[in-house]
């Protein structure tokens, strides 16, 4: 499961040493690299690195630090700021203050960017002269469009009218795209979805467990469609998934066994990585003696020394302990849930046992060992911390890094419980309700709750999604598509705020160019 990171790390050893045979930037001929499967597969390992540097840490690039959580969990209400840190990109975010200089969305942008730039190296390299067979060629192909269409589906939830970039620069005369409309980037990110259904296979072997499938590219097709309104398409690939879909561990399903806690757990649990809800998730490799989080991104210098994984425990577990109770320190606690998102679980719901610590729960905790204790609200303003991928469970050392702050636990990035909930939506809009309502109730009996009282209203499903995926990056997107802005922050809403600002810094860089990058309004 974990070859992918070993194979990136060999990447990018050999595409960061010196090269003193040096060539004109504006003159940049084929890679003599790309020409073995294994070389290939350097090549894609590293388009998928990208997305493992959302979470990333770095003093070296533009000073990253965990940005992905910030403008999507963060943002929203079920997440706020302890106001005890003093990150100021983060407060700015949980107060709406959205600035085009702040740092979250220069990182994002970038990590995207590089994102596309490794795949359309790879399709490139795929028509030059190689030493692929045919089949490895179609697989290289789909495998490299799964990851384009992920990484412009991102940017156009992020931006609206993201560049759409499909091809390597060639000349230092021409080193940008301009804004590309909604219209372009549904049917480029659409039709590079296709060819990786088309393209690759329905599982890989355990080797390559983690690597983009066909399954995983038609539920994305379904989920683009839902974003473009087109819910017909969505119900299409949604029932083609259901009905025919497999994953890493088999047909794809709910982990229900009628026992909430346990089911719950094992969905986060580092022990049951890509389980039958796995759709897509982000690979996490180590952990390894030198593990840092200020070199998990392969953007640093000492890439060549680091494996991949996140801070999460760092930036999400309780920062403030009493030493006196005997509980380690060193984490940050700078996201907390707030008292919103608890009050929005229902009575007997086990979900907020398992996705939030409060008053009356056992902490755990890992600091070299396993250290447990009962919790204190008074370690979070909020009194609340994020139970979610953490837990008894998740306290394991192969779970952390020597220094007890990375985590290597995979990010449950599509899930097949957020796909039954994108289908309920795509029925209500089509009048189906009935089967909408059945969709709502499996996931509701799975935590626990007895079925709804009636057939399922829009208000359920946003209701039912918002406590099934909190925490898990989708909470502000889908207040964006709902239109709930100005009913959750009130007067703190601006209509603006539906898209990001795209980062001073390419407005800066492009202005001028037939490239040129045109500010979202009101930025």
């Amino acid at each position: 499961m974990k070859k992918i990171l070993a194979i990136v790390v060999i990447f990018l050893m050999f595409n960061s040493c010196n090269n003193l045979d040096l060539v004109p930037l504006d003159k940049l001929p084929a890679d003599q690299y790309y020409k073995t499967a294994a070389e290939f597969d350097g090549g894609m390992f590293a388009a998928y690195s990208s997305i493992q540097d959302f979470w990333g840490t770095s003093t070296e690039t533009l000073g990253e630090f965990g940005e992905y959580w910030k403008i999507t969990d963060v943002i929203n209400d079920d997440v706020e700021f302890n106001p005890n840190n003093t990150d100021q990109a983060t407060r700015n975010a949980d107060n709406l203050n959205i600035r085009a200089s702040d740092k979250p969305y220069g990182a994002i942008y970038t990590q995207i960017y590089e994102g596309i730039y490794r795949c359309n190296t790879v399709l490139e390299h795929l028509e030059l002269e190689n030493e692929l067979t045919a089949n490895e060629k179609k697989l290289f192909e789909g495998e490299a469009k799964f990851l384009r269409a992920f990484f412009h589906f991102e940017a156009l939830k992020l931006w609206g009218t993201p560049p759409l970039v499909i091809e390597t620069f060639k000349s230092l005369s021409n080193l940008s795209v301009p804004n590309a409309t909604k219209d372009a980037l549904y049917t480029q990110i659409l039709a590079d979805f296709g060819v990786a259904f088309t393209n690759l296979p329905a599982a890989w072997d355990g080797g390559n467990t983690g690597r983009a499938t066909k399954w995983a590219a038609k539920a994305y097709i379904g989920k683009v469609n839902v974003w473009k309104n087109d819910m017909d398409a969505a119900i299409v690939a949604f029932e083609d998934v259901i009905t025919n879909g497999v994953g890493p561990a088999g047909k794809y399903g709910l982990i229900d066994t009628n026992n909430p806690a346990q089911d719950l757990e094992d969905v986060f649990a580092f022990d049951n990585e890509n389980n039958k809800e796995s759709i897509f998730e982000v690979q996490f490799g180590g952990p390894h003696s030198d593990d840092n989080i200020w070199v998990f991104d392969d953007t640093h210098s000492e890439s060549f020394k680091a494996s991949q994984g996140t801070g999460r425990s760092w930036f999400w577990d309780a920062g403030n302990f009493n030493a006196s109770q005997g509980a380690p320190g060193g984490k940050l606690g700078y996201f907390l849930p707030t008292q919103d998102i608890v009050n929005s679980f229902e009575v007997g719901d086990q979900r907020l046992n398992s996705f939030i610590y409060q008053a009356g729960d056992t902490y755990y905790v890992w600091n070299s060992a396993v250290v447990s204790l009962p919790f204190n609200p008074a370690w979070s303003p909020s009194g609340y911390v994020v139970k979610k991928y953490a837990g008894e469970r998740n306290s394991t050392g192969g779970d952390f890094s020597g220094n007890n702050q990375g985590n290597f636990n995979n990010e449950r990035t599509f899930r097949f419980a957020e796909l039954k909930l994108l289908y309920a939506e795509a029925l209500l809009a089509k009048g189906r309700a009935a089967e909408a309502t059945t969709q709502i109730n499996d996931i509701r009996n799975r935590a626990g709750l007895p079925n709804l009282a009636g057939t399922a209203t829009l208000a359920d499903l946003q209701k039912e999604k918002r406590v099934e995926l909190c925490f898990e990056a989708h909470r502000w997107f889908d207040i964006v598509r709902w239109n709930l802005g100005p009913t959750i922050f009130g007067a703190k809403w601006d209509n603006k705020y539906v898209v990001f600002p795209f980062p001073q810094t390419e407005i800066d860089r492009t202005k001028g160019t037939d490239g040129e990058i045109k500010q979202n309004p009101g930025y």
